[in-house]
């Protein structure tokens, strides 16, 4: 796989959401990098220095538990008995530098550009999400404008049918004028 073009896809379905940090297993990262995971780890530990908490952390049990839950491919058994580490954006570019291989560097910088094309939609979609929220201010605020005039309406009407019934049932007046007794 580390001489060929891996597609987007690939790397996109070995990204993970780990303690809100978008991560790649040490297993996947192996495999696309044509290297054993444990030598792949080894290296990592060689150079450990070069690895702080937000470029590589071990996930705990319960982490793992949930990735095998969440997916088909980490059943229980067929993978390493030791918990993974796992690589955020930056901790992948490290690994190429201590991989040291030329499809190691090809690799990386192609997992890199697809964390770069995921930010970059991400930040599509924010932008997207932005202009449907003043949307819909804008629709709640004719929402508050129309009920303000159904209101009026309402009033309107109470008066209107009020006057109305005035009409219909005139105030007994006392008559004013000549008295008859035609009348």
């Amino acid at each position: 796989m580390k001489d060929q073009l891996i597609p987007d896809e690939v790397i996109t379905n070995k990204i993970y959401l780990i303690r809100g940090q978008k991560v790649m297993l040490d297993t996947d990262l192996a495999e696309l990098y044509g290297v054993e995971t444990k030598r792949l780890k080894e290296q990592v530990k060689r150079n450990i220095n070069r690895f702080p908490s937000h470029y590589m952390f071990e996930i705990t049990k319960e982490e793992n538990e949930i990735l095998r839950s969440q997916n088909a491919t980490l059943r229980h058994g067929e993978h390493s008995k030791y918990l993974s580490f796992v690589f955020s954006e930056h901790g992948i570019l490290m690994l190429s530098n201590v991989l040291k291989s030329e499809s190691a560097v090809k690799v990386s910088i192609r997992i890199i550009d697809v964390f770069v094309k995921l930010r970059e939609t991400l930040a599509d979609h924010t932008e997207i999400w932005l202009q449907v929220e003043k949307i819909k201010n804008r629709l709640n605020n004719q929402d508050k404008n129309m009920e303000i005039v159904f209101q009026y309406f309402e009033e309107l009407a109470t008066k209107v049918d009020t006057i109305v019934e005035q009409k219909r049932d005139p105030i007994p007046r006392k008559r004013i004028g000549y008295k008859s007794d035609d009348l």
